[in-house]
């Protein structure tokens, strides 16, 4: 416990630290990014202190989750945009699986926090609902403009990296912080994070995914997604030896200019990377170590504990997409799962994404974004 400590504070004060540096070519950050970060910092700082003291708590207060064993997890990665919300998505309705939603892993990471959040919705639905209405106005406000991009809502299913950041291992942080070189080493952790460390953060993520357990039920099966975990994947089949792999692939002439178009809202809010001089370049050789990572640890066509999914049929075949998914890693398909992926494939057929980009807007060639998949590029 005091090492993770240590290793978030180390991580945090990273993350200070290059969030006043001025952003490459710049002698100082923008007004306006000065502005953000004082209006947002403290509000994120007490947020995770919360989420911090909470799961400290739970050893306290319901020690017994430690105990919790995390059977045979089904993981989906992917290199980001490859249709991992899509297949997350669909095998949450799977009613044997349980899965992290939106506000679990934003609002309440720790057991004393969920059972809070329950204890005032019950009180809120005994009253009408006052509360549960201003939020859906909050949510449509705060998520609406991400439909085209990843539509989120609080309680959809989610990626449950989401859920660390009170230790500030989520990459996502990237973002308002492209600085911080701890946490871009997060994205190359099988390559880059000194053992010790990397086995650290697989401890308390697997406490994570206990506390999970223990809130919804022994009796189900852990399902997790995170694209961002690609980087992860030799860590987690070390931390999970019984676990079952989904990975999702799309060939990186769609995928390198689609990540660096979906993170453009964040960058231009915190105004991080101005003249686009970090994102381009870094986030290209990231996505080449991910492809190369996950070639070596799920590598295609798959295995016994691991299957890949083209986006491609997932979109035009997810029902049968699923069902090969299902009987190649021996999991039991419930026959109400089953009817509704009819459904299912439905919607996914009919989708159309309003999300448009181009990687000529990033200052990438075809031959550059195509050398992605060749291996590690410049990484």
């Amino acid at each position: 416990m005091i090492a993770l400590l240590w290793d978030s504070l180390t991580r945090y004060g990273s993350l200070i630290g290059a969030a006043w540096r001025p952003p490459p070519g710049r002698r100082a950050p923008s007004v306006r990014r000065v502005a953000v970060l004082l209006a947002l910092l403290p509000l994120f700082t007490a947020v995770q202190a919360v989420h911090g003291l909470c799961l400290a708590l739970d050893h306290l207060l319901f020690p017994r989750f430690r105990r919790v064993p995390v059977r045979a997890p089904v993981f989906i990665l992917g290199v980001p945009r490859s249709g991992t919300t899509l297949a997350h998505r669909t095998l949450a309705r799977d009613p044997a699986l349980t899965t992290f939603s939106t506000w679990e892993c934003l609002l309440a990471p720790s057991i004393l926090q969920r059972r809070i959040v329950r204890g005032l919705a019950a009180a809120d639905r005994r009253i009408g609902r006052p509360l549960g209405r201003l939020l859906g106005v909050v949510e449509r406000r705060l998520f609406g403009a991400l439909d085209a991009v990843h539509a989120t809502a609080l309680d959809a299913p989610e990626e449950d990296y989401l859920a660390l950041l009170p230790v500030m291992a989520c990459f996502i942080l990237v973002v308002p912080v492209p600085g911080a070189e701890p946490i871009w080493q997060l994205a190359t952790a099988d390559r880059d994070m000194p053992p010790a460390r990397r086995r650290r953060l697989m401890a308390a993520y697997r406490a994570l995914l206990q506390r999970h357990l223990y809130v919804h039920g022994l009796d189900r099966r852990l399902l997790s997604k995170n694209a961002a975990f690609a980087g992860l994947a030799g860590a987690l089949r070390e931390t999970f030896p019984d676990a079952r792999f989904i990975r999702c692939h799309r060939a990186p002439e769609q995928v390198v200019p689609s990540q660096l178009s979906s993170i453009q809202g964040g960058v231009r809010l915190f105004d991080s990377d101005p003249d686009g001089r970090v994102f381009p370049a870094r986030m290209t050789d990231v996505l080449a170590f991910y492809y190369a990572n996950l070639d070596r640890v799920l590598p295609a066509p798959g295995g016994p504990d691991h299957v890949v999914l083209d986006m491609r049929a997932l979109k035009t075949d997810l029902q049968g997409s699923v069902e090969t998914a299902y009987r190649t890693l021996g999991l039991p398909l419930a026959p109400e799962f089953a009817r509704g992926l009819e459904a299912a494939a439905r919607e996914a057929r009919a989708y159309r994404s309003g999300h448009r980009y181009d990687a000529r807007d990033f200052g990438l060639d075809a031959k550059t974004v195509a050398a992605v998949a060749d291996g590690y590029g410049s990484a």
